[in-house]
């Protein structure tokens, strides 16, 4: 990876921008761009359009066509992306051997970081305006489910790829607490079970409205009702980030580090656990609460008692015998 070029500012303005530009404690909302290729099919169109409409406000997009081949030179990519502040970017593209392209890329530091083809079924693609109900309002967090054991493969692959985008594509700004009623939309990704290794699975995405609904109890009754995009995606090419590049954008800074506090931690429940370390303790000096319950009574004897008891008993008739002798002499 080539260095990076510093820019030394020369007055206060462009300091202020050169610090607002670099990294931050707490980093911006992502912003995804939309770009086209030259040749940009109907169908790609519609889907940056329905993309673009899921991702407002926090999106760009670009009606101009570019001549750019992101996986052979990413370099204008990587200008877009410092132009615009994005981090994150959807390139369609539609050729002979690649129908219905869609290329999402993900930047560190304005590099592109790694990169994902997926091929859209032109068949069982539906729009938003297909669905005649209501839409979500703009700008709410949507919530998201992934169902599909690729998306949970221990080794990195390409739906794990995908699911990594997905997320940071649609979660939307970090939040502590959200209210119930702006959760309105699910977005829900879902990915066949590979039948050979061969044929990759298809990974399908669904957008759902949220319904509450009376149900008689504390709780309301929640229904799903499709509202649109449907999108079937296939699985193309692949560019994984580079070990090092990877290394530092997972870097977190030092003012967020938590204090690590001595002899606790936490399990894997997540409930936190303590030690507690006791000195070397003497019950030989322990002193104890005298109690006549405690005292131990003629009845029980221990087996020093006994011994001693039965040499006293030996000892007494000796003496008994031996004054007997005496008397009949």
């Amino acid at each position: 990876m080539l260095p990076l070029r510093q820019i030394k500012p020369k007055t206060a303005r462009t300091k202020r921008f050169l610090d607002n530009k670099g990294p931050q404690i707490n980093e911006n909302v992502r912003t995804t761009l939309f770009l086209k290729y030259t040749t940009c099919s109907d169908i790609l169109s519609l889907v940056l359009t329905d993309l673009h409409a899921l991702k407002r406000p926090l999106a760009i997009k670009f009606t101009k066509k570019n001549h750019i081949h992101p996986f052979e030179d990413p370099s204008s990519l990587e200008f877009f992306s410092e132009k615009n502040d994005a981090s994150l970017m959807v390139y369609a593209s539609h050729s002979k051997k690649r129908p219905h392209c869609l290329t999402f890329a993900r930047f560190f530091d304005f590099k592109v970081m790694d990169m994902l083809e997926l091929l859209v079924d032109s068949e069982t693609m539906r729009t938003l305006a297909q669905f005649k109900n209501a839409k979500a309002t703009v700008g709410l967090k949507p919530l998201l489910s992934f169902s599909g054991s690729a998306f949970e493969s221990p080794t990195a692959n390409a739906y794990t790829l995908a699911k990594s985008l997905f997320l940071d594509m649609f979660k939307g700004s970090e939040v502590k607490e959200v209210d119930v009623e702006g959760l309105q939309y699910m977005i829900h990704f879902s990915v066949d079970e590979a039948e050979n290794e061969q044929a990759k699975p298809v990974i399908h995405l669904q957008t759902y409205l949220l319904r509450t609904k009376k149900s008689g109890f504390n709780l309301p009754k929640v229904e799903l009702e499709e509202m649109g995009p449907r999108i079937d995606f296939r699985v193309g090419r692949i560019k994984e980030a580079d070990a090092d590049m990877w290394k530092e954008s997972m870097r977190k800074p030092k003012g967020q580090e938590a204090k690590t506090k001595k002899s606790i931690e936490t399990d894997v429940i997540g409930d936190k656990v303590g030690r507690i370390h006791l000195g070397k303790q003497d019950l030989g000096q322990l002193q104890t609460r005298k109690m006549k319950g405690l005292k131990r009574s003629r009845d029980v004897m221990g087996a020093e008692d006994v011994v001693g008891g039965a040499e006293e008993e030996a000892d007494d008739l000796v003496e008994e015998a031996t004054k007997r002798v005496r008397v009949e002499a």
